[in-house]
C-alpha cells in the first residue's frame, strides 16, 4: 500500500511539473517583447467580431469578473483590461491608521526588509536597491520596514489608487524585460522583480509624511503602465529613466494609474508598519482593503503614563 501511495505521488508530481515546465515554456520562451507588442495592437481593434471573441477567449481562460464595470459593453478588448468600476464597488478604509492595498491583488511574499533583502518567493531573495534602480539611499531608507508583492492576474480590475491620503513626490521609470510574474516564472527566475519594466513611485504618507514606496511591476503582455497624476501625452518610456519630480496631491482611494494586462506591485513601507495579522500569503485583497497598519504616533512626555 506504501507503495502504491507513493508511486502515485511521484506520479502526481511529475505532472504537476510538466504542468509547469509547459506553463513556463509557453508563457516565457517565446518573443516576449513581440508578443507584448502585438497583444497591445490587437487588443485594441474595435471591430466588433474581432473584439467579441477576443472578449470570449479571455474570460474563458482568466477569472475575470465585469459585473461590477461601470460600462456594460467594452469597444475592445483593452477597453475590457482597463475598465473602470462603477462607484462604491471598492470601499475604502476610513480608518487613518491603516495603509490600504492599492489594487486588487493576491498577496505573495512579504514581511521585513533585512540586509537590503526581500523575497519574490520563499527561499529566493533579491535585493531591493537593484529592483530600485541601484538606488542605494531609498533601499537604505526601506531598511527594517515592511514590504508586501501584490500580483494582480489577467482577469482581474487593473487600475491601482492611492493606499492613503498623499502627497506622489517623484516617478521613475526603469526600462526592462516583460518576464511573466506568476508564480511558476517566481521559482524558476532569479531577481525576476529586477528584470522586467518598472515604475519607483515615492509617496508622502499621512500627515507626518511616511515615505512609502510603490514599485509597479509589468509583465509579459502588459502594453503600458499609465499613471494618472502626471501631466497629458508624457509617456514613461520617453523619460529615459529620469526621475520626475511631483507635487500630485490623491485623496485615500483616489486612482493612481493603471496596468494593461495583469502585473505586480510591490509595497514598500518604513520601519513601524506592521503587515495586517489576519493576511497570509495567497490571501486575496480588493482595492481598498486592510493592508497595514502605520505606526502609531508618540505620544508627548507629558502624556505617557509613569513607568
Amino acid at each position: 500500500m506504501m507503495t502504491v501511495t507513493s508511486f502515485g505521488l511521484r506520479t502526481m508530481l511529475a505532472r504537476v511539473g510538466a504542468q509547469e515546465d509547459l506553463n513556463f515554456l509557453l508563457t516565457n520562451r517565446l518573443p516576449r517583447r513581440l508578443a507584448t507588442r502585438f497583444m497591445g495592437w490587437f487588443s485594441r481593434i474595435e471591430q466588433p467580431l474581432v473584439r467579441d471573441i477576443s472578449i470570449a477567449t479571455w474570460r474563458l481562460f482568466c477569472d475575470v469578473d465585469l459585473s461590477d464595470a461601470r460600462e456594460a459593453r467594452f469597444p475592445s478588448l483593452h477597453a475590457a483590461f482597463v475598465r473602470a468600476l462603477r462607484p462604491g464597488t471598492r470601499p475604502v478604509e476610513a480608518d487613518p491608521a491603516i495603509l490600504v492595498s492599492p489594487c486588487d491583488a493576491i498577496l505573495g511574499a512579504h514581511g521585513r526588509v533585512e540586509a537590503g533583502r526581500l523575497f519574490q518567493v520563499k527561499g529566493l531573495a533579491y535585493r531591493l536597491a537593484e529592483l530600485l534602480g541601484n538606488d542605494e539611499a531609498l533601499a537604505r531608507a526601506h531598511e527594517g520596514g515592511s514590504y508586501a508583492t501584490l500580483r494582480l492576474t489577467a482577469g482581474m480590475y487593473h487600475r491601482f489608487h492611492a493606499p492613503h491620503d498623499l502627497q506622489v513626490q517623484s516617478v521613475r521609470h526603469i526600462w526592462g524585460d516583460t518576464w511573466n510574474v506568476n508564480p511558476i516564472a517566481l521559482k524558476r527566475v532569479e531577481a525576476l522583480f529586477c528584470r522586467n519594466e518598472r515604475a519607483v513611485i515615492r509617496l508622502a504618507v499621512a500627515e507626518v509624511g511616511h515615505a512609502v514606496t510603490l514599485v509597479p511591476v509589468a509583465a509579459i503582455l502588459v502594453a503600458g503602465l499609465r499613471l494618472g497624476f502626471l501631466p497629458d501625452g508624457l509617456s514613461l518610456r520617453a523619460t529615459g529613466g529620469a526621475t520626475l519630480p511631483s507635487t500630485a496631491r490623491l485623496a485615500k482611494g483616489a486612482e493612481m494609474g493603471w496596468f494593461e494586462h495583469g502585473s505586480t506591485i510591490v509595497v514598500l513601507a518604513p520601519a513601524g508598519f506592521e503587515l495586517c495579522p489576519a493576511l497570509r500569503e495567497g490571501t486575496r485583497l480588493r482595492m481598498g482593503e486592510a493592508l497595514m497598519r502605520l505606526p502609531e504616533p508618540a505620544r508627548p512626555t507629558s502624556d505617557r503614563p509613569p513607568a
